[in-house]
């Protein structure tokens, strides 16, 4: 296992809560994994990550935002969408609102001092 998953699967293990738990503390729209200690990831403060199987077209990317990304935006602050098959580099222009897309596991993970 490549060093940059292992501690980002660590960092994210270490200091995270799950659907079931969010839906459990009765959150209306829960990401994969809400981060309780936010990380920094290239850069960019994120609070949640949500996993996507697929390729971030154009229409499934606005699709997304509309129908669950601005929600937990609005919960939990900036988050980190990975699209495991890719997603059209255009796309990738929602930083500024608070969404970092990638395409795999982030090479640059801090986990951000809370004290």
């Amino acid at each position: 296992m490549c060093r940059s998953l292992t501690l980002f699967v660590s960092l994210c293990l270490l200091c995270r809560s799950d659907e079931e738990e969010l839906q459990a503390r009765q959150f209306p729209s829960t990401p994969d994994v809400k981060l309780e200690v936010p990380l920094v990831v290239n850069g960019f403060v994120i609070n949640w990550v949500e996993s996507k199987a697929m390729f971030g077209d154009e229409q499934t990317i606005a699709g997304h935002m509309q129908d669950q990304l601005w929600n937990y935006r609005n919960l939990f602050g900036p988050g980190l969408v990975i699209y495991w098959f890719g997603f059209i580099e255009e796309m990738n222009c929602y930083q500024k609102q608070g969404f970092l897309l990638l395409e795999g596991f982030p090479s640059s993970v801090v986990l951000m001092d809370t004290a």
